[in-house]
């Protein structure tokens, strides 16, 4: 065959070679406007060695090989004996492993470390998700076993470690270990009081045998885990490690993992307990509340991850609509595609703007970010959760069938995209937990309301639509019926005061007009035209 048949033209290069924190200007900015003076330089020289990795073509591959070859369950080694383990990719504990060595697990220990774990935790998911499920509650088991001071004090070392030490073996003898959670089960979803699992008490004090199963229980070979059963007193936490002390596996029964639209990566598993030796975290009867700091923690990193996925979709196709030339000229500056990709990156750089605030919130630990915390997460974990999906969908499109073949990348993402919407209760739930706070804390209200009143004056749209985010708490008549439109309109307002502050003028007008002035379509692309649009696309590209 003729080899000018074969020339490639118009083809946009590959994105890669390029670093994943410094080329993205909304988190650079976040990091440098909420992280202490005195920790700048040591924060960007580690984000941008993170980023470097992330861009990096040998990291891409470790992601496209960690979801190529998912996991494999042994239930059996070839003797007959109940082994319970699974097999994971070598690239999957490469990229977990890198995770660990980055600090991902560390807020807790370190200054400004909530901030600059949710930048890198932001950098680093944007070259593979999946293995961000064990460093994500490796992170958030910190602040539920601190219920009880002597589990914190002999498993917080480990965990906030930056050293992955896979294999199972007593946690005692490892240099670092990871946690997994289990709280669903099959009868009852998110309804955890609806759980069955029992624990009876053990002769030593605080020791208990679980009998029962989860229905869900992600990174299955974690060291150990967080899960909720019934004990005398009611719902109750415990830790569940799965090698005992003395090296003896603790009963722990995979019965299956699960076959997922994404998330490939990761191993979600059917567990069994039968006897399986726990320690009590907390009271009795106090599960809930024990283990809802974790629960707490897990959401922000839906949050984060969800701009993750965001950013690097967006920087995909402003990548490629830079390069692809159409209709005499490039894509990006078609007045048609401008508009998509602006209004894409809108609804990123809100998403990361958002999250790098709550994050620094967790730093601050004052009652005044705690009690806005209680509710800017479950509103910023519903909306923007959900604004990925079409995100997402949208971007891909813009590649046109590029994006629709699995070497784009774009699938994976696409697949991606739903998960956080899900994981740790899905939308309705987030919804009730806001009206719960609304109804019972009042000053997560009025600290939510003090922090976008910051911004009241600097933009008309923005005064009139916290106008009306005021008469909606008000009339409280069928809260719980349109209790989404409240926390869709708390989270835009929450975004739109965030970005009036801190965000380039043409960013700020242009979320305004479109989210909070009502100037906007259906779909993306629907900006209104008015708008500086280039400036906007611009900030957003990788710069490759």
């Amino acid at each position: 065959m003729a080899a000018s048949t074969h020339t490639v033209t118009n083809q946009a290069p590959p994105l890669v070679g390029y670093d994943v924190f410094t080329s993205d200007r909304a988190l650079v900015e976040g990091v440098e406007r909420h992280l202490d003076p005195a920790l700048l330089e040591s924060a960007r020289d580690e984000l941008s060695l993170l980023g470097r990795a992330a861009g990096s073509a040998q990291v891409q591959k470790w992601g496209d090989q960690a979801n190529e070859n998912p996991p494999v369950l042994h239930t059996h080694d070839r003797y007959g004996n109940r082994i319970d383990e699974v097999e994971f990719h070598p690239a999957w504990h490469r990229l977990l492993g890198k995770a660990v060595a980055s600090g991902l697990t560390t807020a807790w220990s370190r200054p400004g470390g909530h901030l600059r774990r949710a930048a890198g935790f932001l950098v680093w998911t944007q070259a593979e998700g999946g293995h961000g499920c064990p460093i994500s509650m490796t992170h958030a088991a910190v602040p539920a076993l601190r219920a009880d001071p002597a589990l914190a004090a002999e498993w917080e070392p480990r965990l906030t470690s930056t050293v992955y030490d896979a294999g199972l073996r007593p946690a005692a003898q490892k240099a670092g270990a990871i946690f997994g959670m289990g709280m669903t089960e099959k009868q009852g979803g998110s309804d955890v009081r609806a759980n069955t699992t029992r624990a009876q008490a053990l002769a030593e004090d605080g020791t208990y045998a679980l009998t029962g199963h989860k229905w869900f229980c992600s990174a299955p070979m974690s060291d150990g885990f967080l899960v909720l059963a019934q004990a005398a007193q009611g719902l109750t936490c415990f830790l569940v490690p799965r090698v005992l002390a003395d090296g003896s596996r603790n009963a722990f029964a995979i019965q299956r993992l699960k076959d997922k639209l994404g998330n490939k990566s990761n191993a979600s598993s059917e567990v069994e307990f039968d006897g399986t030796w726990a320690r009590r975290v907390g009271d009795e009867g106090r599960g809930v509340r024990t283990i809802i700091e974790m629960v707490a923690a897990t959401r922000l990193d839906c949050v984060i991850g969800s701009a993750a996925l965001m950013r690097q979709a967006v920087v995909q196709a402003v990548h490629h609509a830079t390069y692809r030339e159409a209709f005499g000229g490039k894509l990006v500056d078609k007045p048609l595609m401008r508009n998509v990709l602006a209004d894409l990156a809108l609804e990123s750089e809100a998403a990361t703007t958002l999250a790098l605030r709550l994050a620094a919130a967790y730093d601050d630990g004052s009652e005044q970010e705690q009690a806005f915390l209680r509710l800017a997460v479950p509103a910023a974990k519903y909306w923007v959760t959900k604004r990925c999906t079409p995100l997402v969908g949208e971007a891909l499109e813009c590649l046109g069938g590029n994006g629709y073949v699995e070497e784009s990348g774009m699938p994976r993402l696409l697949r991606e995209a739903p998960l956080n919407s899900i994981w740790e209760g899905s939308g309705n739930v987030q919804a009730l937990d806001v009206l719960r706070a609304l109804q019972r804390e009042p000053r997560a209200l009025n600290a939510f309301l003090q922090e976008v009143g910051t911004a009241r004056g600097a933009d008309h749209r923005l005064d009139g639509a916290i106008k009306d985010l005021l008469t909606e708490l008000a009339d409280l008549e069928g809260i719980e019926g349109r209790a989404r439109r409240l926390v869709e309109r708390m989270a835009l307002v929450l975004q739109g005061s965030l970005l009036v502050r801190y965000a380039p003028p043409e960013v700020a007008d242009a979320f305004c007009a479109s989210r909070l002035g009502r100037d906007w379509g259906a779909a993306f692309g629907t900006l209104p035209h008015s708008l500086d649009l280039t400036a906007v696309v611009e900030r957003s590209a990788p710069g490759v």
